[in-house]
């Protein structure tokens, strides 16, 4: 393996990685070299500053896996303007809560999510570009050279739900997107001859690094929106892709479709965020693909990544969550602060240039999540403690144990409880619920709410859902009761309510 480089360099010196005449970006409509990847991101670069934008604004997408979406994380970055991509699932209420919040100048979209926004839902001051813009602009005109901005800038806001309300901002900066492209790469083995099929939402870190460590790594990035697993499937094929991110709920529907042989043959890695794989997912997965070595991982959206399991370990230790990725100091920190020997738990910290620079425009709760490191770290300086306990073995290895917060991991997405709660008492179908996380084999946990009420407005209350909040953050189960469990402190029982649900759920 080549040493590994851990000076950062601004994030649009990706566009250059690769060989000039090599395929950078393949599409449904265009194949794209690196030196055309470089021109594009320079094109589009310089028609965002001229569109009157200042270093450190803000510019939203809300778009599909197309060219245009792929090259912005670059344009972006060069222009010195911060890139908030928008999850394409997320519905008009969310999308409008994110431009208000970042304080967006641009939102680029397609026509048919444009329609579906009101009036109040784009700001006042954020102008409006269309996908066909976005797309003449990358095209045509003059380029900005590869920037020289400070690798410690801002360049992205990642929006991810928090246990408390709305998608709170991570706030990157190119160092921190740099050097985990590059620590991905390395670890991966990833070369310029791999090929990456990017299924995962760009929104998200997971996502959006499928694109960035194939470039760092010279290779060609597949992106594709699919509807099912045998969509999927026929792009490895087609494409003769050799790497491939998912999330366990994904993992369960492709070990389940039946897979060309070229398609497995072509595969050399798998690997996984998002959630734990079960033992019996990692078996199935062995046996689909024999010849591809598979990657278990653990992330924090504010530190990027924090651990992988080296895949020769995945069979002897298939719990596991493995060691430090490079550039990554990881920390088992007990209640009183002290470094928890073998088997102790505590919580997991990582420090090292990983680490986001918090929360946009949020410092509350910034100063809950990002802490100093502990005086004995090697790294020092400001750490994301996770709110994850783990546990390390006696050969270093950690282990999951659990969470301390209420957040809901489904289908490869942090859900809030909050904010389903939110909806749902905005509906009027009721005044007050509950959203819990169960444990399910396909999605990871299946989402519960637990409405007050007789039921009656049931059917109007998941119509509601339906229009105002994605697929993957509707409940599976609504409940109806008639009074709901309180604590002595007048808050809602929610360990109460699990228990009484669980019990339902498990007598049907």
């Amino acid at each position: 393996m080549q040493p590994i480089d851990p000076i950062p360099h601004p994030l649009d010196h990706l566009a250059m990685r690769g060989k000039a005449d090599s395929t950078a970006l393949i599409t449904k409509a265009e194949s794209i070299s690196y030196a055309l990847l470089d021109q594009m991101t320079g094109r589009l670069a310089k028609s965002l500053l001229s569109a009157g934008l200042n270093h450190g604004d803000r510019i939203a997408s809300w778009l599909n896996k197309t060219a245009e979406a792929c090259i912005l994380p670059l344009a972006a970055a060069r222009a010195g303007l911060i890139h908030v991509p928008i999850n394409a699932a997320l519905k008009r209420g969310q999308v409008a809560h994110i431009l208000a919040d970042s304080g967006a100048k641009i939102l680029i979209t397609g026509d048919s999510r444009a329609a579906a926004l009101e009036a109040g839902d784009i700001p006042d001051g954020c102008a409006l570009w269309t996908e066909a813009q976005a797309a003449e602009a990358r095209l045509t005109g003059d380029a900005l050279p590869m920037s020289r901005h400070n690798p410690d800038d801002l360049c992205a806001i990642l929006y991810t739900s928090g246990s408390t309300g709305k998608p709170k901002g991570v706030m990157l900066s190119h160092a921190n997107l740099w050097l985990g492209a590059i620590s991905v790469s390395h670890y991966l083995k990833l070369a310029n001859d791999d090929r990456t099929l990017c299924v995962l939402p760009l929104s998200f870190d997971y996502g959006q690094n499928q694109l960035l460590s194939t470039w760092a790594a010279g290779g060609a990035a597949y992106p594709l929106d699919y509807l099912n697993a045998r969509e999927v499937a026929r792009a490895v094929e087609k494409h003769s892709i050799t790497t491939l991110a998912g999330v366990p709920p994904l993992w369960v529907q492709l070990v389940e479709v039946e897979w060309p042989e070229a398609a497995r043959g072509s595969l050399r890695r798998l690997t996984n965020s998002g959630g734990a794989l079960t033992p019996p997912l990692v078996r199935k997965l062995r046996a689909q693909f024999p010849s591809a070595a598979l990657f278990p991982m653990y992330g924090l959206t504010e530190a990027f990544r924090s651990t992988y399991l080296d895949p020769s370990m995945v069979d002897t230790h298939p719990t596991s969550i493995g060691g430090a990725i490079p550039f990554a100091e990881i920390m088992v920190v007990k209640a009183d602060g002290s470094n928890a020997g073998p088997d102790e738990p505590g919580e997991l910290v990582h420090a090292g240039p990983l680490v986001a620079q918090g929360y946009w425009q949020d410092a509350d709760r910034t100063a809950l999540r990002f802490k100093p490191a502990p005086n004995w770290s090697s790294y020092g300086g400001m750490a994301v403690w996770s709110g994850d306990t783990v546990r390390r073995d006696a050969d270093g290895l950690l282990y999951f144990v659990g969470r301390d917060d209420e957040m809901i991991k489904t289908s490869g997405n942090r859900v809030s409880p909050a904010e389903i709660e939110e909806v749902a008492v905005s509906s009027g179908s009721t005044n007050e619920a509950v959203a819990l996380g169960l444990p399910d084999e396909r999605l990871g946990q299946k989402i519960i709410l637990i409405a007050r009420g007789d039921g009656s407005l049931d059917e109007p209350l998941k119509a509601y859902f339906r229009m105002e909040l994605p697929t993957f953050m509707q409940p599976a189960t609504i409940y109806w009761q008639a009074d709901l469990p309180r604590n002595p402190n007048g808050k809602l029982d929610r360990v109460a309510l699990k228990s009484q649900i669980v019990e339902l759920e498990s007598a049907q």
